[in-house]
């Protein structure tokens, strides 16, 4: 019997939901690396390369389980599921795997974007990194991951809805804004360089929570210029090792990449960046996301988000 992969609809929240029965199958940290070289997939000599996903929660052939029924709508789970393999090393985070490595890192996102977005039916690409067992990451190996969507997350809905409304109202990116008046104040940037600012937002909702935004309005990482790839490059090896001596401890996280959507319209308004959330709030004490969060989507922030930013300069500050 092959493989079900469906999206089914939520009409309380009105977004699509992912059904990928064979996920449950996946091995959970196997002895032998995958992603190691000399593997069935990964020849030596080779520092960078995207695998398809084994155990995919879209697929190009999807097979769902059953017909809609009213508003209980199911369709196909067509996309796309690949794994980005940044490094030979088998541990260690983006500042352990050399910057040259990071950058080919960033490289090979930008030509699977390219890739992946040629496909008229994918209207969202979406690269992420999970980092940590905090996070329930499967495999140590370094790697980051790219799901090609045939939709637009809610999550990203609502973001072009308020850039657009930003845009509307004041003709001007809502990003572009916000950095201007984080510039400005001072309190919560990490990072102020040549073309980024990195910063623990107003508005963070994890403990650490760190976001990237380009100085230059763009929407794609594919917009970046070779100088910008590499200065990006630096900006996550800086963020990942004041992590890790945030606590003197490997630090978990989710790195999500947002960008504009692809083969669905135009959109001027929005500000391709990148977020971290990471989960830990102490060294052994983790953030959980219980009933507040879970049951409204209302965040509590223990602490002030300007404390938190003091924290990570010093641990910038360490080197």
């Amino acid at each position: 019997m092959s493989a079900i992969n469906e999206l089914r609809y939520n009409p309380l929240l009105g977004r699509w939901i992912i059904i990928a029965a064979e996920r449950e199958e996946r091995p959970w940290r196997p002895e032998t690396c995958p992603f190691c070289p000399g593997s069935e997939e990964v020849d030596y000599g080779i520092s960078v390369i995207t695998l398809p996903n084994r155990y995919p929660a879209l697929v190009v052939n999807p097979r769902p389980s059953r017909e809609s029924v009213d508003i209980l709508k199911v369709k196909g789970g067509y996309g796309y599921c690949k794994v980005v393999v940044e490094t030979t090393l088998h541990e260690g985070d983006l500042c352990d795997i050399g910057l040259d490595n990071v950058v080919k890192y960033l490289e090979e996102i930008i030509r699977q974007h390219k890739e992946l977005s040629s496909d008229p039916r994918i209207k969202y690409i979406f690269p992420f990194r999970n980092k940590g067992p905090e996070i329930g990451v499967s495999l140590h190996h370094p790697h980051s991951q790219i799901y090609a969507f045939p939709f637009i997350p809610l999550r990203i809905e609502r973001e072009i809805e308020c850039m657009r409304k930003f845009w509307k109202e004041r003709s001007k990116c809502l990003l572009c804004h916000i950095t201007e008046l984080e510039l400005k104040l001072k309190e919560r940037v990490i990072y102020n360089g040549e073309g980024f600012i990195a910063l623990v937002p107003f508005y963070a909702e994890w403990p650490y929570e760190v976001h990237i935004y380009p100085k230059r309005h763009i929407k794609y990482l594919v917009d970046l210029e070779r100088s910008e790839v590499e200065e990006l490059a630096k900006v996550l090896q800086l963020i990942t090792r004041a992590y890790n001596k945030l606590f003197d401890r490997p630090f978990p996280y989710i790195l999500s990449y947002h960008q504009a959507p692809v083969n669905s319209g135009d959109y001027p308004f929005y500000h391709m960046h990148l977020e971290f959330y990471p989960p830990l709030r102490s060294k052994d004490k983790l953030k959980y996301t219980a009933g507040v969060e879970r049951g409204t989507w209302t965040f509590t922030y223990d602490g002030l988000p300007e404390n938190r930013a003091l924290e990570l300069k010093r641990a910038i500050e360490k080197g």
